[in-house]
């Protein structure tokens, strides 16, 4: 893309106009709790990331012509990014201007076909998406006889976390928001987790994940060591202070230290396999591995896609086809057809 492109000039808008924009992107504002905390982070980083690029390129932000917005996300393919990352800044900048009141340049035939060719550059140039390496119920077993019965506090919680990850493909962010008020039990003894919510299920009866036997004794051995059984309000993983105990902190753990539980694990493991890098990540277990995993397992076992998207709380099947397309790959119909028919 040449930087002597001029965009074609929008028209100018009144003093009543912007003042009714900018009610509208304070009512916006106001209600951004509607939003997830993660979608409300990504329209921050795309607004500057897009202002800073109009301001140097003499465009308009907001509103913003379907020129600009054609030439905005040519910049960022050819500034390598992924052609996932162009269509999520093409989304939130639609997001953006509907919030706002004003036209969606996202119409446009001009980003129509720029999206279409970028999407198709991308797949022709041979990027696949990113998919982290699978954490399977084998892992968890294995890791289970290295850990178990540990003197250290901290592996303790960790084999707690990835045997509540594996058994509940929860999201590594909803995992770090359980209480332990939220551990319940069942008829017969084993527990069951209140899930408030979901990033694809926010309704007032949350949800409810079971545990099996395994996993409840590990999440009871974590509970009972760490002393948390006494603060209900405490996170259920909780840090762990070098000198061995368990410490109760207003905010729970962040992401970076609980991918740094998979990464540990990987490690304890002494995976010999080396896996190639997807995307410069993915090299290890990290923080949606478990899900993966799981997934991955329950397909193997024959499960149906309807049931292990509910298990995951997955709203489209393509999200989760992405996760088991390799699974189920030799079960196609031509595979069988030919097999039947090669004697």
């Amino acid at each position: 893309m040449s930087k002597k492109t001029t965009s074609v000039s929008l028209p100018t808008l009144t003093a009543t106009e912007n003042q009714q924009i900018g009610e509208r992107l304070r009512q916006f504002v106001q209600d951004k709790e509607a939003f997830s905390p993660n979608t409300w982070r990504q329209l921050l980083s795309v607004m500057r990331i897009c202002n800073q690029w109009t301001e140097a390129n003499q465009r308009s932000f907001l509103p913003m012509s379907g020129e600009d917005l054609r030439d905005y996300l040519s910049f960022l393919a050819e500034s390598g990014r992924a052609s996932s990352t162009v269509n999520s800044h093409a989304a939130l900048i639609s997001m953006l201007h509907r919030n706002a009141g004003l036209p969606v340049p996202n119409h446009s035939p001009l980003v129509f076909r720029t999206m279409k060719k970028i999407n198709r550059v991308a797949v022709i140039n041979g990027e696949r998406a990113g998919q982290a390496v699978p954490f399977r119920l084998a892992d968890l077993l294995a890791l289970d006889k290295q850990w178990s019965g540990s003197q250290r506090l901290q592996e303790l919680r960790d084999l707690a976390f990835l045997h509540v990850a594996y058994a509940t493909l929860l999201r590594i962010s909803e995992l770090s928001r359980l209480r332990v008020r939220d551990v319940m039990r069942a008829g017969d003894g084993r527990i069951i987790l209140d899930v408030a919510w979901t990033k694809t299920l926010v309704q007032t009866g949350g949800l409810i994940k079971a545990l099996s036997a395994q996993s409840t004794q590990r999440l009871e051995e974590w509970i009972r060591a760490s002393g948390l059984a006494s603060q209900p309000d405490a996170y259920l993983f909780s840090a762990v202070h070098r000198s061995g105990r368990a410490l109760v902190a207003e905010a729970p753990l962040s992401t970076r230290a609980l991918e740094q539980i998979f990464s540990r694990a990987w490690d304890v493991a002494g995976q010999q396999e080396k896996i190639k890098a997807n995307k410069n990540r993915y090299t290890g277990w990290s923080g949606h591995s478990a899900r993966v995993g799981a997934a991955q397992d329950m397909a193997e076992k024959g499960y149906p896609i309807a049931r292990i998207m509910q298990e995951g709380t997955w709203k489209k099947p393509e999200t989760l086809m992405r996760y088991i397309r390799h699974v189920d790959a030799h079960k196609g119909a031509m595979v069988e057809f030919m097999e039947q028919h090669s004697d």
